[in-house]
């Protein structure tokens, strides 16, 4: 087929590096609809097709539903069961060449082989040699790997495979990320399975679904997409966090430290129904001021309500979540994130010693009430600044904190006077709670 020259000649000056197009090209470029109509375009082939729109049902909608479903179908058939995986274990056992002194089962890389031949096919995908030479750079054995390294990953294979698919099953688009309601979905069909959750009511469980995918998506979706990818759910660990709920035999201390879990949930629910004086269904700024020790600042209880989204001036429980998992959690990204946007008051992109005296206004404040000696600003300035060490002298932005590794305290003292006030008196108690250590250090 031969091409137009003048096309050619376009395409060339446009992308060759060494070459750049006239000024006439540039403000006479030939227009989009004659290129379009050019026969040469008819060879170019279309790599991108649109998903069809999920709320039609039309037969393309129908059809790539069922392509999806026969698609994991198949996903599923390849993935091991329990027998397979005690098989595994098994010829692992009787192939092990040594056993060390504390115990550990070890193989070389012929009995590895050996191994590779006794397994079904689909197991033998898993046996790599890949596999061996990763686990025996880091066993501190010659020549050998633990058998229990060798059957550890390949659980954790399957187990990710079977996560992937049951969450594919809800990505009814097909493009390998979840919406809100997808992921409400998928948990509300999975609380059956986690034998925990047996001790919550059913008039529970909407709440339950709200408390558990508002974690999601808090450090999935920082930016706030509405959506969340499938790999960053199973990268990100939350999702084992939360099938550890099947585990009915889980101590109490676990639990309790599991954000998923029945005591957990309830807790936090129950602190929200306790700030909530009216009981309208809804926090006001008074009443989240009770919040933790009730000694947050009344500039930052301000700004929360400022940049958070309120509904007539109060806050819902998915607010409240948002709020509760930033305080929770001040040394994650994703909560300096939030909490950056609120001390944040000229929406610069940092901060400088005048936003720092407009939250220290409120630790002033506190100070006064409480009769106790007044602190310097200057001092504290010059405090926060040598903890952040940030590239400009006078801006603080939101990934000095991060790289600082003291965001944690920066935010605490200048937004709750508990806080500050224990960071101030941290040579005090130091001494309180260890006389002899105080004494050392002096």
């Amino acid at each position: 087929m031969e091409l137009d020259p003048d096309i050619v000649k376009e395409f060339e000056n446009l992308l060759l590096p060494n070459k750049k197009p006239t000024s006439d090209q540039l403000n006479n470029p030939i227009p989009l609809s004659n290129k379009k109509s050019h026969p040469t375009f008819q060879t170019i082939p279309k790599f991108y097709y649109k998903p069809p729109d999920p709320c039609t049902n039309n037969i393309r909608q129908n059809l790539r539903k069922e392509a999806h479903s026969l698609f994991l179908q198949k996903r599923t058939q390849e993935l091991l069961d329990n027998e397979e995986l005690n098989s595994l274990w098994e010829i692992l056992e009787k192939n092990s060449s040594q056993v060390t002194p504390i115990g550990q089962q070890l193989i070389g890389y012929d009995d590895y082989l050996k191994v590779r031949d006794s397994v079904t096919d689909k197991c033998r995908k898993y046996l790599t040699a890949t596999l061996f030479a990763k686990l025996q750079s880091s066993s501190g054995y010659p020549a050998k790997v633990e058998i229990t390294s060798v059957f550890n990953y390949t659980m954790r294979k399957v187990w990710l495979q079977q996560g992937r698919i049951g969450l594919s099953v809800y990505d009814y688009n097909g493009q390998g990320y979840l919406r809100e309601i997808d992921m409400e979905n998928y948990i509300i069909d999975i609380i059956p399975t986690l034998s925990q959750l047996n001790v919550v009511e059913q008039s529970f469980h909407s709440f339950y679904v709200c408390t558990v995918v508002k974690k999601f998506f808090f450090f999935l979706d920082p930016l706030h997409t509405g959506k969340i990818r499938i790999r960053d759910i199973l990268a990100s660990g939350l999702l084992a966090e939360l099938l550890e709920l099947r585990d009915e035999d889980a101590p109490k201390e676990s639990q309790e430290m599991n954000w998923f879990s029945a005591p957990s949930a309830l807790t936090v629910y129950g602190n929200y129904l306790n700030l909530d004086k009216d009981h309208n269904g809804m926090l006001s700024r008074g009443e989240l001021a009770g919040y933790g020790t009730g000694t947050f600042t009344s500039v930052f209880l301000d700004r929360v309500f400022d940049e958070c989204r309120t509904y007539d001036g109060e806050m819902d429980y998915k607010t409240f979540l948002d709020f509760v998992l930033a305080l929770d959690n001040r040394h994650e990204p994703q909560s300096l994130h939030y909490l950056f946007r609120i001390l944040d008051v000229e929406h610069k992109g940092y901060l400088t010693a005048s936003t720092l005296h407009y939250f220290f206004k409120g630790i002033q404040e506190q100070i006064r009430a409480e009769n106790a000696q007044p602190v310097s600003f200057e001092d504290l300035k010059d405090e926060i600044f040598d903890m952040v060490k940030s590239k400009d002298p006078y801006k603080i932005t939101l990934q000095d904190l991060i790289n600082c590794g003291q965001a944690e305290t920066v935010v605490s003292i200048l937004i709750e006077f508990h806080k500050f006030w224990a960071y101030e008196n941290r040579e005090v108690i130091v001494f309180e709670t260890n006389p002899e250590d105080a004494a050392q250090s002096v």
